[in-house]
């Protein structure tokens, strides 16, 4: 038993892939004479089993070094130097840990007496935990690509099987903007490699090795781009955002929740990875262009959630907003506007996936989604009326709650970087509170507007558990953010040193 234990200790990364693979295929080949609810509490032992189990490397976590933890390395495919090679560092290691997170809380939450095919919708999101987390821990370039590439598949079958009458243009469009994305990353990293071949003699697709390698300054600009298009359509950026709305309006509450929560932080994830180590120069080049655009989203996604009737249309252009600011912390290209970035992409993973679990509670028992369907909901859902109070407060950065380290941090380091572009993205927290306190105040103040409204059941048992999880995340990280920025603080060090004052870049361009 002794030796299991050291085993996995050692594979830890390996039998957390395993676990969620395992776990997919179990869920998949699931009986269907189990029974929805059985299937249900099935997949919820297995999912909460494999978030306790990740705790493992939150706790194991080395935060004196910036290099990667928990390394395997094995042989994949010889004749292209190709290997499974997978690590955890600062930059990934709460993306994973989120991941983990909110899976069980997407089980939990899912209303499984109207779900057509419980264990399959559960099997996909097994499938795409898998993938997601394999995309984080890669240090090998193709595996990352292969993760990537795979992550389309579970969300491409849970918007257009489970999803609204409109799911079908709705996955067609998502698939095909990331696959446009996808390509350009692919002849970037093809690109990538054969530059090395050429200057070192050697096959490789070891992120580490590629980013070390010593590229032209002309070249560095184009790999920039080919590898950025990607990563700004996945988080999406202004102006490759217009998938997202569609797909979430359209998604069922739990894919909503991992799409907001999870698979847009990839593409920013994909920048701390990719694009500003592998190509300093070109970052710090465009680094003002990237920060303009990321403030221009943030006051786009906020006007435009401002228009919106619809409650998931409204919340999914305010991830726009929010990733407007994690992409301007990013290219801030100091420690804070990084740091900010890093905490601020678990914030909005938490915050903006409890704002998609309240929107499917309500529209579970009203069957629609637009603001003027509600009011006067306070009087009625006590408890449904706080909760979604102190996740507004948290999403629009109030103090004491995990929304306003982020964009303190972020706000810090873009100041930093240009007061200009600073002070613009400072309006999203203003126009932030005035879209989501509209909604609060035509949703919850006053008198009940509508009959349909005064016999609405509170939250039952399994909605307030998994909201009083996210709760104590929001809290947790608002009281004290060390919590994340503890196991950050190195990585984000080792990205942002050239860029320092002292560092090579800096000291280049004087």
């Amino acid at each position: 038993m002794i030796k299991i234990f050291e085993m996995i200790s050692r594979n830890f990364i390996s039998a957390l892939l395993l676990g969620t693979l395992v776990s997919a295929f179990v869920m998949a080949l699931a009986p269907k004479k189990a029974g929805a609810f059985r299937t249900k509490w099935a997949a919820l032992a297995m999912s909460c089993a494999i978030f306790v189990a990740s705790l493992y490397l939150y706790f194991n976590f080395n935060t004196c070094s910036a290099a990667m933890q928990f390394c395997e390395k094995r042989a994949w495919i010889s004749g292209l130097k190709a290997y499974y090679s997978v690590g955890v560092d600062g930059l990934s290691l709460f993306l994973v840990l989120l991941s983990t997170f909110l899976t069980p809380i997407v089980v939990l939450t899912t209303n499984v007496r109207t779900l057509k095919n419980a264990s399959y919708y559960f099997s996909l999101f097994f499938f795409l935990e898998f993938t997601m987390i394999g995309a984080l821990v890669a240090r090998d370039a193709l595996l990352f690509y292969l993760f990537w590439e795979l992550m389309l598949v579970p969300m491409y079958l849970i918007i257009g099987v489970w999803g609204g009458p409109d799911r079908i243009r709705a996955t067609v469009k998502f698939l095909l903007y990331t696959i446009f994305g996808s390509v350009f990353m692919l002849w970037g990293l093809f690109w990538m490699v054969s530059y090395h071949n050429v200057s070192a003699g050697s096959l490789t697709f070891d992120i580490a090795e590629l980013a070390a390698m010593r590229i032209d300054p002309a070249v560095q600009k184009i790999l920039f781009c080919l590898f950025s298009i990607a990563f700004m359509v996945k988080i999406p950026v202004f102006p490759f955002h217009t998938w997202l709305p569609h797909a979430h309006v359209e998604a069922p509450t739990g894919g909503s929740v991992m799409l907001a929560a999870v698979l847009l932080k990839m593409g920013a994830y994909g920048f701390l990875r990719f694009s500003i180590p592998m190509f300093p120069a070109a970052a710090l080049e465009f680094s003002g262009a990237m920060m303009a655009l990321g403030a221009f989203g943030i006051v786009y996604g906020a006007m435009m959630s401002y228009a919106q009737d619809d409650l998931k249309k409204l919340i999914a252009y305010s991830s726009v907003s929010h990733m407007g600011t994690v992409v301007a912390g990013i290219f801030a290209l100091n420690a804070a506007g990084v740091t900010g970035a890093i905490v601020q992409m678990v914030n909005h993973g938490v915050s903006t996936g409890a704002l998609f679990l309240l929107v499917g509670v309500i529209y579970e028992r009203r069957h629609t989604r637009l603001l003027d369907d509600f009011g006067g909901l306070a009087s009625v859902m006590p408890v449904y009326s706080t909760v979604f109070a102190i996740v507004t407060f948290s999403s629009i950065g109030l103090p004491g709650l995990n929304g306003f380290v982020g964009e303190f941090l972020i706000l810090l380091g873009a100041f930093g970087a240009s007061p200009l572009i600073g002070a613009v993205a400072a309006t999203g927290v203003v126009l932030g509170a005035v879209y989501m306190l509209r909604v609060y105040e035509k949703m919850f103040l006053g008198k009940v507007t509508h009959r349909e409204n005064e016999k609405l059941n509170d939250l039952g048992y399994t909605e307030r558990l998994a909201l009083t999880a996210l709760m104590i995340a929001i809290f947790a990280v608002g009281v004290y953010p060390g919590f994340v920025t503890s196991r950050v603080e190195r990585s984000v060090k080792a990205v942002v040193a050239p860029f320092e004052k002292g560092g090579a870049l800096c000291s280049a361009t004087k």
